[in-house]
């Protein structure tokens, strides 16, 4: 069975998508450590990062730069941190965070509670950015 990161690439699960193309999809993380939190993967469902091939690896990365340069100018912050980790999906993803501190990127701290509404509208703005 697909991981769920591939499902909703697949689209047969909901998410608020910030950008897609045929190799890699952005969307936003259910449960930010920010606004603007977004996930990034590839669309090949390989568990741990460094097993993707080296192509697909260095696409990953560069479509995330793309993808933080758009959640740069949707959300200001100071920087986009960047974290690969996460145990519960066997599935590669890169993690963004709009920073204004260091301690944004604290995934041990109590998680944001976003409508789906506030959620939208942050994913929308990300994705008006990307180019």
């Amino acid at each position: 069975m697909a991981s769920i990161f591939a499902r909703i690439a697949a689209g047969e699960i909901p998410s608020y998508k910030v950008a897609a193309d045929d190799r890699f999809f952005a969307f936003l993380d259910i449960n930010p450590v920010a606004k603007g939190h977004v996930l990034v993967i590839p669309r090949a469902e390989v568990d741990y990062i460094f097993d993707l091939d080296d192509d697909t690896l260095a696409g990953l990365y560069l479509f995330a730069k793309r993808v933080a340069r758009a959640l740069k100018a949707a959300i200001p912050c100071r920087k986009v941190g960047m974290a690969v980790l996460g145990l519960e999906v066997p599935h590669a993803h890169i993690h963004l965070v709009p920073m204004q501190s260091e301690g944004d990127m604290d995934f041990r701290r109590e998680k944001l509670q976003l409508t789906a509404e506030e959620m939208q509208a942050i994913a929308s703005s990300i994705a008006a950015h990307f180019e």
